[in-house]
Parts: structure tokens; C-alpha cells; sequence
């Protein structure tokens, strides 16, 4: 049984105003959730993670970088955008081109792992559209409810006014450009094998974020810096 209390458990507590309006819908979730998992079925990431971009306090967000929903492969989604567990060996595909732009666009060595969580040390939220998915089935939760409660969240960040940059990668994290600045936004096709080549190669979004917290008088990420295990 997965109870809404067991997704918010390690939200940090500047989000919790944000999500409570949005508690019926993450309640019906959780229902949904657990009646899947009841029937056997296998869902991404485990039930503690699926929140977990939301451990970044509200006001060290920079970065808001948005993708689709968690990797349907079992043992690879963990409840940030794009990230796996250092221990995996065979990076996702849509990660490794991530990777190839980032040396490309920023001069990095190729990170050891697809760990991304110094990534989120420094601010950068790393969110899906859709925060949960059955393995073996990408975007099968879409009809969840999980696009009210991710936009809710991206609300919450624009109103603070904080130096942002939002990078939207894919059709689903477009749909909440409206909520950003102009000249805060880089947006490009998904990095996945299927899309990467109809325009996010060559889109430097690395360099472009650091361009516009750098413009709003933040400091820039350290991109080459994806987690400490790849130092």
C-alpha cells in the first residue's frame, strides 16, 4: 500500500504549501499506484524516490530541467530526470547523448557513471513530467493526474522571482513554458535516440543556462561537476 504520506515523507518542507492543493490529486495517486501494485505490476522509481526532486529546498533552484517521465527499464529510474544509479554500466541512451552534448558544448571528460546528483547539489532540479511509470511501458501514467502536480511545482519556482534558467527538453516539458521568461528558456526536441538528432545536438544548453543565471547575476553551474563519484 503506498499512502500519500509515504511520497511527501522526504519532500523538503518549502514545498509542502506548494503541493498541498494538489493533495487530493497526489491522494487519488497514491490509490492509483497501489491498485497497480496490488495486480502485480512493476512500477518506476521505488515509491520513496518518486518525489525526490523535490528533496532541493525551493529557494536553491537555478536550473529547472524538465524531461518526459522516469526511465521504464527496471533499476534505472530514481526520481530525478535523466539520472541512474552510479552502479549502473549501461547508460540509457537518451543519457548518453545528454553526455555527448555536454562534452561537445562544455569541453567535460565523459562522466564514469550517469549519476547526475552533483547536478543537484548546485541547484539544478532535475523533474519529469510524469513523476511515476510501469516498467516497460514509457508514459503509461501520463493519465495519472502527475501534470497537474508537476506544473504546480514549476509554478511555485517561477514565482520566486529567484535567477532561473529552464531548460525543456521534449514536447511535455514544452508545455509548461508559459510559466518562465522568454530569456529564460531553452527548449529543444527530447535527447532520446528516436528525436536527438532533429535539433538537440548542437543546442548547447549547458553553456546557454550558465549565459542566463550568469546574465541575472547568478553564479553558473558546474556541469562538469555531474556527481562526486565521476571527480
Amino acid at each position: 500500500m503506498i499512502a500519500t504520506e509515504d511520497l511527501l515523507r522526504t519532500v523538503d518542507e518549502s514545498w509542502l504549501a506548494v503541493l498541498e492543493p494538489q493533495r487530493e490529486i497526489i491522494s487519488r495517486i497514491a490509490q492509483d499506484l497501489s491498485r497497480l501494485q496490488a495486480e502485480g505490476t512493476r512500477l518506476a522509481p521505488a515509491a520513496d524516490q518518486i518525489f525526490r526532486s523535490l528533496r532541493v529546498p525551493l529557494s536553491s533552484v537555478r536550473v529547472v530541467l524538465i524531461g518526459q517521465d522516469p526511465y521504464p527499464t527496471q533499476g534505472h529510474a530514481v526520481g530525478w530526470s535523466f539520472s541512474v544509479p552510479d552502479s549502473l554500466s549501461a547508460l540509457p541512451r537518451s543519457l548518453r547523448n545528454i553526455f555527448l552534448e555536454l562534452q561537445s558544448d562544455v569541453g567535460c571528460s565523459a562522466p564514469k557513471n550517469g549519476d547526475l546528483s552533483g547536478w543537484v547539489d548546485q541547484g539544478v532540479l532535475l523533474l519529469n513530467r510524469s513523476l511515476s511509470v510501469t516498467v516497460g511501458r514509457p508514459g503509461s501514467h501520463r493519465s495519472l493526474g502527475w501534470n497537474a502536480v508537476t506544473e504546480a511545482v514549476v509554478g511555485a519556482i517561477a514565482l520566486e522571482k529567484l535567477p532561473l534558467a529552464a531548460i525543456l527538453w521534449g514536447s511535455d516539458a514544452q508545455e509548461l513554458a508559459s510559466h518562465f521568461e522568454p530569456d529564460q528558456i531553452i527548449s529543444s526536441v527530447h535527447p532520446s535516440p528516436l528525436s536527438a538528432h532533429r535539433g538537440f545536438f548542437g543546442s548547447r544548453p549547458f553553456s546557454r543556462a550558465n549565459s542566463i543565471l550568469v546574465a541575472q547575476g547568478a553564479d553558473p553551474i558546474n556541469w562538469c561537476e555531474t556527481s562526486a563519484s565521476n571527480r
